[in-house]
Order: C-alpha cells, then structure tokens, then sequence
C-alpha cells in the first residue's frame, strides 16, 4: 500500500468513527427527555383528601389504640354508619 492509501484510509476510518461517536452521544439526550415525561404523571398525583367521617373516625381508633385488621375493621364500620347520619357504631365501642 502507497503512503496516500494509508492516510486516506486512516482518514476515512476516523471520519466513520466521530460520525458514531456522535450518534452514541445523541441518543442517550433523547431518552433522558423521554423518561422526565414519563416521571412527570407520577409528579402530579396528589394525596386523597379524606372525608370528616373518615378524619373522625381515624381520631376515634387512635384513641382506642386499635391497629392493623381491627383497626380496618372498625374504621369501615364507623365510616359507612357515619355516612348513614349515625354517631359511632356501637359494637365497636364495646371493644
């Protein structure tokens, strides 16, 4: 091989390889862009604004000390006779 076939060929391998080395250089910029589109919907949820009944009925299991399943279960039942226009279920205060 002469002299100008090496060079050529050297610059042509090193035209190729800056051609790719921006490619690589550009795609990953647009996947970030992507995936901030994607975390942004997750951004806009806002936390549920409980009722006063449930606020109330929270207070009420708190000061009874009621936790886990018990807990549950007498905040469903205070909340649903709440809704009905009742105080506290009675079977619960029993407890």
């Amino acid at each position: 091989m002469t002299l100008a076939s090496r060079l050529a060929a050297v610059a042509l391998a090193s035209l190729l390889a800056t051609g790719t080395a921006f490619a690589q250089t550009a795609a990953p910029a647009a996947k970030t862009d992507t995936k901030t589109t994607t975390a942004a919907p997750t951004d806009k949820k806002a936390p549920k604004e409980h009722s006063a009944e449930s606020l109330e009925c929270s207070k009420q299991a708190d000061a009874k000390g009621l936790h886990g399943k018990e807990r549950k279960k007498f905040r469903s039942e205070c909340i649903k006779t709440a809704k009905a226009g009742m105080a506290a279920p009675a079977a619960a205060d029993k407890k």
